[in-house]
């Protein structure tokens, strides 16, 4: 592993800071930023992402940030592809990759590669959407854990979207998604493994990947981090954010973009399903579980370097772990 580049992971939940570390960083490492995050993705989506600023881009581009519209999807599949391609251009020009951000699906993608599952299908997706309409989505799981009992075991009853995709693949497949996604990693290990000391280590990315993760000593400071944000939010204007944008594309509610949390809520706001109060509060909730899905991600991996995100001096912490390996 040593005789490979460094890649540099800044990880973390919602509010952990990561953007000024990665910022502090840019000024005093050769690194290049990709951003790792499902949302910033989108055009004109500013204020529910808490998207740098346009003088924070200037001092410190990202890479991956305003590269679709918000009608148009975009996959772990679709990132790992362009961070593969970037983090080769950035090794090339002598440079460090440093990826930040906070959707961890982006990450695991791009560490341990994707599964073969089938795409999806408009046949099948349409006679789901009608069975779900008509009988509620609870019944769709129901039917998902007699075909696929781990992975109705691991969804929530109210998951639509993966509900509904796991029985798509059964459908299309005739065989469970947990299995095509066991079968998947073990082809991957053994191939790993006749590599051999030319393998790829970590998962099959040819980097030494420097994971940190900025996680909280006091999941309470976390949580009035977040009401403080998505409070301003609303004061910046993310109603009216929302508003133009519904001017401006054809959106839909069930569509990816507006699934983010902040526009999910904003949207219900708009269309009279819940109030103002209701908006600041389910806003906040929904930061929070996100928070709360990000944590337990990178608990359960245990090659992270942690730092304590509430830290004085979060910047020069960060900088000091990261010298005993980059500037070796």
């Amino acid at each position: 592993m040593t005789s490979f580049p460094p890649a540099i992971f800044l990880m973390g939940p919602t509010t952990s800071g990561k953007t000024n570390v990665a910022v502090e960083l840019a000024q005093r490492l050769p690194v290049e930023l990709i951003s790792v995050d499902s949302a910033l993705v989108y055009r004109d989506m500013d204020i529910g992402t808490a998207k740098p600023d346009a003088a924070t881009l200037a001092h410190a581009p990202h890479h991956l940030i305003d590269i679709i519209d918000p009608t148009e999807a975009y996959s772990a599949a679709a990132f790992r592809h362009d961070a593969l391609r970037l983090m080769a251009d950035i090794t090339q020009r002598g440079r460090i990759p440093l990826l930040v951000g906070g959707t961890m699906l982006y990450f695991k993608a791009l560490r341990e590669g994707l599964s073969d599952l089938p795409q999806s299908d408009p046949v099948v997706r349409a006679a789901l959407d009608a069975e779900i309409a008509q009988h509620g989505i609870k019944h769709l799981h129901k039917q998902l854990a007699m075909v696929d009992a781990e992975t109705a075991a691991r969804l929530k009853q109210t998951d639509t979207q993966r509900i509904q995709r796991a029985m798509e693949i059964y459908r299309i497949t005739g065989q469970p998604m947990s299995a095509l996604i066991n079968k998947s990693l073990s082809r991957e290990r053994g191939e790993r493994s006749e590599e051999g000391a030319a393998g790829w280590g970590e998962g099959e990315l040819p980097y030494r990947v420097i994971p940190i993760a900025l996680v909280p000593s006091n999941r309470s400071v976390l949580h009035a981090r977040i009401a403080t944000r998505f409070s301003a939010m609303l004061e910046l204007g993310l109603v009216d954010e929302l508003r133009a944008l519904r001017e401006k594309y054809p959106l839909q509610p069930n569509m990816t973009s507006m699934r983010c949390v902040g526009y999910r809520q904003a949207w219900q706001f708009m269309e009279g399903e819940i109030n103002e109060a209701q908006l600041l509060e389910t806003g906040i909730a929904a930061t929070r579980q996100l928070a709360k899905r990000q944590l337990t991600w990178l608990r359960s991996m245990p090659e992270n370097i942690e730092v304590d995100c509430l830290t004085h001096n979060l910047e020069k912490i960060v900088l000091s772990e990261l010298s005993r390996f980059v500037l070796r």
